[in-house]
């Protein structure tokens, strides 16, 4: 074959580039040629791979409630390794921080173990949607050195974080547990330093059960504490139970099971002693016969004879105008593989999945959302 005496160009496009190969006057085979185009040919498809997954590569943040933290970290570990190129950053800040953080626009999607209020929302950069995503329980958790099956009333609770019960032989504290030997030493209240939703779902709970605490610091995220020591997040309340004798905290279950601590049952709207589990939290869900639109309810203190009283759904807070539309549909894919596929791992941690009926609700409210 004869060959052209002119320099031959062959043009590869890229998505941005396009790659020339000058092939020089040669008496040589074409077959040298030939492999130089192909090697050439597979080092730009190499590039064209690589500026696909660059360009479907994505990062979300997001931060608030540590309530469901483990959960969260396991769920978002595992869409990252079956969804190659997204990263999902959650920091357990805690609800408050992780409202504060969404509303200001810092972070793709918040958490929340309170729904937020109407003036919350007003105030809110992001125009948002409530998702609820699994189930859990608040318990009091306590270090009495030789005391392992305390009870409380709810209005024992209250009373106790008021600091009009101080010390755990108590007769208000023995009339809850006749026959427990208690030992004369003060009990030291722990709570959360931040605003959290842990602190809201049970002062909600106290709220509902003592006019005091309802008449006092009422149900918040951040109450003023009439008495007490702080800790950072529900990690930082287990700690400090753990580490001093005579104290009492609140943390969610799954805290209280990893870090092996001794929690008290609780007395039901029904008058049951109720110790915290997935069965229990299940029971005060069903006491929900309409789930409002906005998933917005609170279930503490809940009818049903076993029924937890100190129960709650927990949140991510979805913008419904993103600024970025791509990371938009990753949130919505998290989403919906979050109700398809995550549910089912809940409780090996201890949370209570959403019941079926409000999974398809759920989903129906991601598809829903802005693509």
């Amino acid at each position: 074959m004869a060959l052209n005496p002119r320099p031959n160009s062959l043009k590869i496009r890229s998505i941005q580039h396009s790659v020339t190969i000058v092939v020089e006057n040669d008496p040589g085979s074409l077959i040298a040629r030939e492999r130089i185009v192909k090697r050439t040919t597979l080092v730009v498809v190499a590039c064209f791979v690589l500026a696909l997954s660059l360009a479907h590569a994505q990062t979300l943040t997001g931060a608030g409630a540590t309530f469901p933290y483990p959960i969260y970290s396991k769920w978002f570990t595992e869409y990252s390794s079956a969804h190659p190129g997204v990263q999902v950053n959650y920091q357990s800040i805690g609800s408050g921080g992780g409202i504060k953080n969404f509303c200001s626009g810092l972070v793709d999607f918040g958490a929340s173990d309170m729904p937020m209020t109407n003036d919350m929302i007003a105030g809110c950069k992001n125009k948002l949607v409530h998702i609820p995503t699994v189930l859990g329980a608040v318990v009091p958790v306590y270090n009495v050195p030789g005391v392992t099956n305390l009870r409380f009333s709810g209005e024992l609770l209250a009373d106790i974080y008021l600091g009009k019960i101080t010390m755990w032989n108590d007769p208000r504290v023995a009339k809850d547990n006749p026959g427990v030997s208690l030992p004369d030493t003060k009990i030291i209240v722990v709570h959360r330093a931040e605003g959290s939703g842990t602190s809201f779902i049970f002062t909600d709970f106290l709220s509902k059960v003592s006019k005091d605490w309802a008449s006092g610091p009422g149900a918040s995220s951040a109450p003023g504490w009439p008495v007490g020591v702080a800790g950072k997040g529900n990690e930082g309340v287990a700690g400090l139970v753990r580490q001093v004798p005579g104290t009492i905290g609140y943390v969610e279950l799954i805290y209280a099971l990893q870090n092996k601590m001794t929690s008290g049952a609780v007395q039901n709207a029904a008058g049951n002693w109720i110790t915290a589990s997935i069965p229990g939290v299940t029971a005060a869900a069903a006491s929900i016969k309409q789930m409002p639109a906005d998933y917005r309810v609170s279930i503490t203190n809940a009818p049903g004879a076993d029924a937890y009283p100190i129960s709650s759904f927990t949140y991510l807070l979805i913008n419904l105008h993103p600024a970025d539309a791509t990371k938009e549909k990753v949130i919505r894919d998290m989403l919906s593989w979050i109700v398809k596929s995550g549910e089912s791992e809940v409780s090996a941690l201890s949370y209570a999945p959403l019941p079926e009926a409000l999974q398809e609700k759920v989903l129906q409210t991601v598809y829903a959302l802005p693509q």
